[in-house]
Parts: C-alpha cells; sequence; structure tokens
C-alpha cells in the first residue's frame, strides 16, 4: 500500500504541531510543517516525486514548473518519474522571488532567471508546489508561465494547509493536491494564538525574522 504523502512527512519528523509559527505568506499557524526535513531524505522526496508523477502520467506534459528553492527538488523528481512512464523526456525548471522585492510571498513577484523562460513558450506545462497556505506563490508561477507562453495544464500541491482559500477557482488553473492538512492560520491582526500570549516559536518558520521586524518597529 503506497505511504500517504502526511505519512511521509510525519515519518521524517516535519510535522510539528500545537505552537505558535509564522509561516511564509506571513500567516500564524498553529502546525508547522517543516518542508526543509523532508529533502534532507532524497529517498523520501522521490517517493513523492513519484506520487506527483504518476497523478499526471495520462496528461500531456512538455515540463514540470515549481518555485524554489523547495518546489525545485520536487520538480526534479516529479519529471524524472514522468519521463520514464512517458518514455521521453519531461524537461523540469523553476523560477525564483524577483530581485530587489520584499522577501514576504504576498508581495515578492516570481520569475523566470537563466534564460529558462525561452524553453516555455509553446509547452504544456504542470506546476507543482510544496506547501500552500494563501496558494499566492503557486498562483504567481501559473502568470509568470503564461506570460512566457507555456500552457499550464495542471497545478498541484504536496500539500494544502487550507482547501476553502486553496482551489480551483483561486488558483485560476486546473488545481489538486497529494494529500490535505488542516491547520487553523491567521492573519497577525487576528491571530487567536498572539491574543492569547502563545510565545512565537523561532526555531522553525518566519517567527524569528517577524519578532525582529516587529522590534525595529517598535
Amino acid at each position: 500500500m503506497q505511504e500517504s504523502v502526511v505519512d511521509i512527512l510525519k515519518k521524517v519528523g516535519a510535522i510539528i504541531a500545537d505552537s505558535h509559527f509564522v509561516g511564509t505568506s506571513g500567516r500564524h499557524l498553529k502546525d508547522y510543517i517543516n518542508k526543509d526535513l523532508l529533502y534532507l531524505h532524497p529517498v523520501e522526496a522521490a517517493k513523492i516525486g513519484k506520487i506527483f508523477a504518476g497523478k499526471f502520467k495520462n496528461k500531456k506534459i512538455d515540463m514540470v514548473v515549481a518555485p524554489a528553492i523547495g518546489g525545485t527538488i520536487l520538480s526534479q523528481w516529479t519529471a524524472y518519474y514522468l519521463s520514464k512512464l512517458k518514455k521521453r523526456e519531461v524537461l523540469s525548471t523553476y523560477t525564483e522571488k524577483d530581485k530587489g522585492t520584499t522577501s514576504s510571498a504576498s508581495e515578492s513577484n516570481q520569475i523566470f532567471r537563466r534564460g529558462y523562460d525561452k524553453y516555455i513558450k509553446g509547452k504544456k506545462v504542470l506546476v507543482l508546489e510544496d506547501l500552500t497556505t494563501t496558494g499566492i506563490s503557486v498562483k504567481k508561477v501559473v502568470e509568470v508561465v503564461r506570460k512566457a507562453g507555456g500552457e499550464v495544464v495542471g497545478v498541484c500541491v504536496m500539500v494544502n494547509r487550507d482547501p476553502k482559500l486553496v482551489n480551483e477557482k483561486t488558483i485560476g488553473a486546473p488545481f489538486s493536491s497529494l494529500d490535505v492538512y488542516v491547520t487553523e492560520s491567521y492573519e497577525e491582526k487576528d491571530c487567536l494564538l498572539c491574543k492569547n500570549n502563545v510565545p512565537i516559536n523561532t526555531s522553525v518558520g518566519h517567527g524569528k525574522q517577524f519578532l525582529a521586524d516587529k522590534a525595529k518597529k517598535s
């Protein structure tokens, strides 16, 4: 029986529950998925790439695109297994945050560098992402793929943390996820964890930076 994505993440210790985290999006979370721990384990990361590939084996796909950094690893493994399944080469590339824009996912743009955009035109593209809370980053990848002349045939994320907020309608393209792990998530101004004085976790996520930025403003 195939392991679920959440089972794989639990196995490598990537799911941390019942604390107070700040995510890439800036939202505050009760539970956190430390995807970086997955990438320490190439065999487990490869399993997830294989699950992605199996899900899309019957779709016409020429290229897999994901946002750097973590998505790049999944893009590579997924393209590798799609190439084996389809018995032809499926390319893999990635987008990066636009230099000069803020590090916040909600404000920074995704762009192609290194001339990769010229390989997108006319291609049928599968867009991947590891985790989504707001879906902003992956939506920006969809936009930049279309701008480069690619056709987005599907968008799939490893784990969707908020299906009500992140779905086909909000992403603007055919959307699915390999697994779902719903966790409480708040804008800073509405954060119940803040209101209950639960200390912010600074060991993972963006909590340390959040507190540093807050200290500068005060």
